[in-house]
């Protein structure tokens, strides 16, 4: 077995940006003595998603300069790679991204989110460009909220390219009167759930779905195994850390690999 720990911060939404930094602290702790050799928040977790009712101070760029430095400095301390969901401020427009911290505390890059959802467009801007990034002996992909549940090949661009995981970094909150589901993909729930076994399965790839934990969510976070098949996945609206073994000879890619543009 080619095995690495991965972990999944399924953790509320923060009362304030100062207190996302200090969640994100914790958590990068608690993945450390998990012995996970990367941690993955949940969308836009540093300030805080805008949206579904959420709306934080406005976007401040010395701010998130700051926690990111906060974080990267507890990640090297840690030795724990991290996928950060958060905001930045691009030539005067807002982007959902995720930045990457290798296990040094060394800033490794962006993976803006590329795929905007409708209700979103009025507060955040559609990034550019796709890329991978290794932590030690893994090699991942960044799939950001609704760009991995409904377009596919934003998957199969990482697994093409030799991601054995791709993490999904999403915020999906109940809405009132919606179905609360109890177990992964129930049938009764909406198809995200069943759009991540899928994004798994036809690319031969993990695929490693993280949300915040909030009462009565429709998705929680999960890890499913690239046989579309689920490694585990965290209770509905329970704070804690998700953590997996993966084997990484598992995720060969080979359906990713014979797919065909027409």
């Amino acid at each position: 077995m080619d095995g690495f720990r991965i972990a999944l911060a399924n953790i509320r939404y923060p009362a304030t940006p100062e207190e996302s930094v200090e969640l994100v602290k914790k958590a990068i702790g608690e993945a450390a003595g998990e012995r996970a050799g990367i941690v993955c928040f949940p969308e836009c977790y540093v300030p805080g998603y805008r949206g579904l009712g959420r709306m934080p101070p406005p976007p401040d760029a010395m701010f998130l300069e700051r926690a990111w430095a906060a974080i990267a400095e507890a990640a090297g301390r840690a030795g724990v790679g991290v996928v950060l969901g958060t905001e930045r401020v691009e030539n005067g427009a807002l982007l959902a991204t995720a930045l990457v911290i290798n296990g040094d505390g060394a800033v490794a890059g962006f993976q803006d989110k590329v795929q905007i959802d409708p209700s979103e467009e009025g507060v955040y801007t559609a990034g550019a460009g796709r890329r991978v990034f290794e932590a030690g002996p893994l090699k991942f992909g960044i799939a950001i909220c609704h760009e991995g549940w409904r377009y596919p090949e934003t998957v199969r661009w990482a697994a093409r390219r030799g991601a054995r995981v791709v993490f999904h970094p999403h915020f999906h909150a109940a809405e009132p009167g919606s179905y609360r589901p109890k177990s992964f993909a129930d049938p009764a729930n909406s198809f995200h759930e069943k759009a991540a076994l899928c994004r798994a399965a036809e690319n031969t790839c993990y695929f490693a779905t993280v949300n915040y934990a909030s009462a009565g969510s429709p998705t929680t976070s999960a890890v499913v195994r690239p046989d579309g098949t689920l490694a585990g996945y965290q209770p509905y609206g329970e704070e804690g850390l998700l953590v997996a073994d993966i084997d990484l000879a598992e995720a060969t890619g080979l359906l990713a690999a014979r797919w065909k543009a027409e």
